[in-house]
């Protein structure tokens, strides 16, 4: 059943929903630039912005200070913000739909707790891959979350036949719990300086990143964004059970296949430059469908602008409200994510017996 927030937006108005959608994305990166403990105004921010992408110089002088910190941190910040705050949202609708159960993301599945398995390895034994060393951080994290789909999946076939949501969350859970054993114990055997290091990753962070943490995640991003759009009439069909979508010539298998290819491309590349960060993939897309329908042709796109959006936000939460101090952003997400989704999954039951 639909809510009333869905009412309000007819097919005729979703486009007024998209423009405003992306005007809170723009509306949130642009705070993200400008607030911080060094004030930099509005026209000096676009001037450095325009005069290092287009080379169009509006201003005569600007103060070297504030072009590093724009340029340097502030903006590769909000950049990356947004990526990995697009890319879980987008894998956390892809699950849901995929699953047709709002509980399902990539960490309850245990998708992320892969990644975070491979990356840990990664930064635990420092080795690089030959001809793409840039690009061994993500490639290893995506491979691991993949592979630990298929053991949740095949957990799944062992137990059960009938793929049932319910047990694809449980073994996600339970494999989750495993890894974060074998995380713990490969921090445990870590020197000082390696356990600093991989436990402030863990809890999540796009602090302390610059262009080459965007550029990292940027092509993932775009393969696994693409992938899952354009399986999104599988989406749908799926949402009517897997025996009807086959009835109207879907080929269900095929689809299901290249969205979670999809969606753990995404996931792997967004642990792997941020580390672990909940809630984005549980939260967003829900809050999504609750104004958009369960059609997956604007809850996707809009999933990933509305994530963004949240990421960044809760980024600047994380480096203000203790300023100088910052907290991690996993931190921000799970006191602001838990309780929306508590809220949410109360009032989506109140309609229910409503109705």
């Amino acid at each position: 059943m639909r809510s009333l927030f869905t009412l309000k937006f007819s097919k005729s108005k979703i486009g007024w929903l998209y423009i405003l959608c992306g005007g809170v994305a723009l509306g949130t990166a642009l705070l993200g630039l400008i607030m911080s403990s060094v004030h930099v105004s509005i026209d000096t921010i676009s001037h450095i912005i325009l005069d290092k992408t287009l080379h169009i110089n509006l201003l005569n002088e600007v103060p070297k200070n504030e072009e590093m910190i724009i340029w340097n941190i502030r903006l590769p910040r909000v950049l990356l913000a947004f990526c990995v705050g697009a890319s879980l949202g987008l894998a956390g609708a892809a699950f849901q739909g995929l699953l047709r159960n709002p509980l399902a993301d990539p960490y309850t599945i245990g998708v992320s707790s892969g990644a975070s398995l491979g990356a840990v390895f990664v930064l635990f034994f420092q080795f690089s891959i030959v001809g793409i060393e840039n690009f061994t951080l993500p490639i290893v994290a995506v491979i691991t979350g993949f592979l630990t789909l298929f053991i949740v999946f095949g957990l799944v076939r062992l137990s059960s036949r009938s793929l049932a949501v319910e047990t694809i969350i449980l073994a996600g859970i339970i494999v989750s719990a495993f890894i974060g054993a074998i995380v713990s114990l490969i921090i445990s055997l870590s020197d000082r300086d390696a356990m600093t290091q991989i436990i402030y990753w863990l809890y999540g962070s796009v602090g302390m990143r610059g262009w080459s943490h965007v550029k990292l995640i940027v092509p993932f991003m775009l393969v696994g964004s693409f992938i899952i759009i354009y399986y999104y009439r599988e989406l749908n069909a799926l949402a009517l059970g897997e025996d009807a979508a086959d009835h109207i010539g879907v080929n269900v298998k095929k689809g299901k296949m290249f969205i979670l290819i999809g969606a753990s491309i995404l996931t792997g590349a967004a642990v792997a430059v941020s580390g672990s960060i909940g809630f984005v993939g549980l939260v967003i897309p829900h809050l999504v469908r609750l104004v958009t329908g369960p059609n997956h042709r604007h809850v996707l796109p809009l999933s990933m602008l509305v994530g963004g959006a949240f990421l960044i936000l809760a980024d600047l939460v994380s480096r203000t409200i203790i300023a100088p101090e910052e907290l991690p952003i996993g931190v921000i997400t799970a006191l602001i994510g838990a309780p929306v989704f508590a809220l949410l999954l109360t009032k989506e039951r109140m309609l229910r017996r409503g109705s």
